[in-house]
């Protein structure tokens, strides 16, 4: 029987080690703390398949004026920081122009077209005491718009994809919106309602959720370091864990912004643009299903601990201590939009959103390492992506045929 290593038990991590074990492997997954514990319990909690393009980064002097100034809260960068992100943002630059993201968003939408169908197929054989009761809900959510001019420009992407992928959306106006979300003190010009994607009220729950599903069909979570990967003399691979030496013929690396690091030792270089994001719960409520408020640069979501309010992206040094200021910032922008209540921890979460300036995650087998595999770089959308990009590595490493083309996502083309 094959055997694999899977390093990392996020939602990436866990959902290939369940379609490997669909597949009749062996699989035991490693991570430093269990399934959900890490980036992928701190996200808005959206399956996100309407997202058929990769946020590019902007070109026009206007958008980046803006963001060298400070007066958008989508991101924020700290000045001294910047060199630590100099070479992953000039290839972010370039692989955002607009023919070559066009190329990309294709290849993309492959992949998140599959978002929901691939959670389905996770979700229907999650044990019935698992923890799923009331987590999942199939009814979209919702973007707030405060400019006529952005959002007249966001439905006419919107009916653009609508026609290429079959994406479905709902223009609302503000008074649509108030009869839907009536504790909203305030609807700007309008809103898109995204039909098809699903939220979830506590995304870590999913993941442990997942976990305890692979375990239960004979799968091992095991904690160790994945830092310690090695090569064997017999051509596996093999790691520590706190119960030993660990070996198999094959490695999964799905370590999410710690790829890289991991990787680095074997001669493998992926430049990565680490965007740090935050989040914190407020003890108010009345809010039907999640919201973006493009004016301040955030989401807020009802989760099972209260209104989570996630950022956008911010640069600084990955070490670097708490900075929230975009979050201090969503405050004010919710505060005008609900009755937010009072925070429910005394300091936010924050976590780092793997983004490779490519915009695609890195899947298939590493060059010149035989059985060592990846699957990272999913950006924003780990938590979306996780059983498609599982399904696709497993359908690679099983020998089967692959449900989308695999060539954009080559770990030798960076």
């Amino acid at each position: 029987m094959k055997q694999a290593l899977v390093l990392g038990a996020g939602m990436v991590g866990i959902s290939t080690a369940l379609q490997l074990q669909k597949r009749g492997w062996t699989v035991t997954v490693v991570d430093r703390r269990g399934p959900g514990e890490e980036t992928s319990y701190g996200n808005a909690g959206i399956i996100q398949c309407e997202a058929v393009s990769p946020y590019p980064m902007p070109r026009d002097i206007g958008s980046l004026a803006a963001v060298a100034a400070g007066r958008t809260n989508d991101v924020h960068y700290l000045a001294a920081a910047m060199p630590d992100h100099a070479e992953a943002l000039a290839r972010y630059w370039w692989h955002s122009a607009e023919s070559r993201h066009a190329r990309i968003s294709d290849a993309y939408a492959r992949l998140i077209v599959q978002a929901t169908a691939t959670h389905e197929d996770l979700m229907r054989d999650c044990p019935t005491d698992g923890g799923m009761d009331g987590l999942v809900r199939r009814d979209g959510y919702h973007v707030l718009f405060r400019r006529q001019t952005l959002f007249d420009k966001a439905l006419a992407a919107a009916e653009e994809n609508r026609k290429r992928w079959g994406v479905r959306f709902k223009a609302l106006t503000p008074g649509e919106l108030a009869r839907a979300e009536p504790a909203l003190k305030q609807t700007g010009v309008g809103a898109i309602h995204w039909l098809d994607p699903w939220t979830v009220s506590d995304p870590g729950a999913l993941v442990a959720a997942y976990g305890r599903r692979f375990v239960e069909a004979g799968g091992r979570v095991l904690e160790g370091d994945a830092r310690s990967l090695t090569a064997t003399s017999q051509g596996g691979w093999a790691v520590e864990t706190a119960g030993g030496r660990l070996e198999a013929d094959t490695a999964v690396v799905a370590l999410g912004p710690w790829s890289p690091e991991l990787l680095r030792p074997f001669g493998l270089r992926f430049p990565m643009v680490r965007k740090r994001g935050y989040h914190r719960h407020y003890t108010g409520g009345g809010l039907s299903l999640p919201l973006l408020d493009t004016g301040f640069g955030y989401v807020i979501a009802p989760m099972k601990r209260g209104l989570r309010i996630t950022t956008g992206a911010q640069f600084t040094h990955a070490d670097a201590p708490a900075d929230p200021v975009q979050l201090e910032r969503a405050e004010l922008g919710a505060e005008g939009l609900l009755d937010l209540g009072m925070p429910v921890e005394p300091q936010p979460w924050h976590g780092t959103r793997p983004c490779l300036p490519g915009m695609l995650p890195v899947i298939g087998e590493a060059p010149e390492h035989r059985g060592l595999w990846m699957n990272f770089g999913h950006g924003h959308q780990g938590f979306t992506l996780g059983p498609a990009t599982g399904r696709l590595l497993a359908e690679l490493m099983s020998g089967e045929t692959p449900f989308t083309d695999p060539a954009a996502f080559r770990p030798d083309r960076h």
